[in-house]
């Protein structure tokens, strides 16, 4: 089971590595004229994906953690008060609503750096 799971970790932190240079360089070489090589535009397309995909995952991250969180704490409060499970579940579900508004803020975020990245037009 550990050996597999050091594999999975190993395979993600590659993938993390190494993913956003192979896909800056293949933008890069497509959009450049030939034996020309723009190493800022790409280092910088580097950058950006490797940051959305950061966004993602701590949006995402603190989001679940909180989500959890929060409905430990609703069926906590159901199993001592039974009664009293509508306006607990009627405040769950507002609550949870707002916490999934964070992931959806880092999604947007993610893809305004990916899509509508102003870094690139300053550079040209």
């Amino acid at each position: 089971m550990k050996k597999s799971l050091i594999y999975t970790m190993l395979a993600m932190v590659l993938v993390i590595v190494f993913g956003p240079q192979v896909m800056a360089a293949s933008e890069v070489a497509a959009a450049a004229p030939a034996g020309v090589v723009d190493y800022t535009k790409a280092i910088v397309l580097g950058c950006s994906l490797l940051a959305a995909g950061i966004a993602i995952a701590f949006g995402t991250i603190g989001t679940g953690n909180g989500m959890g969180q929060g409905l430990n704490g609703a069926t906590n409060a159901v199993g001592r008060n039974p009664e009293a499970q509508g306006k607990i579940l009627l405040t769950m579900m507002v609550g949870l609503a707002m916490i999934e508004s964070l992931a959806i803020y880092a999604l947007v975020v993610a893809l305004i750096v990916l899509y509508a990245n102003p870094l690139i037009k300053l550079i040209g």
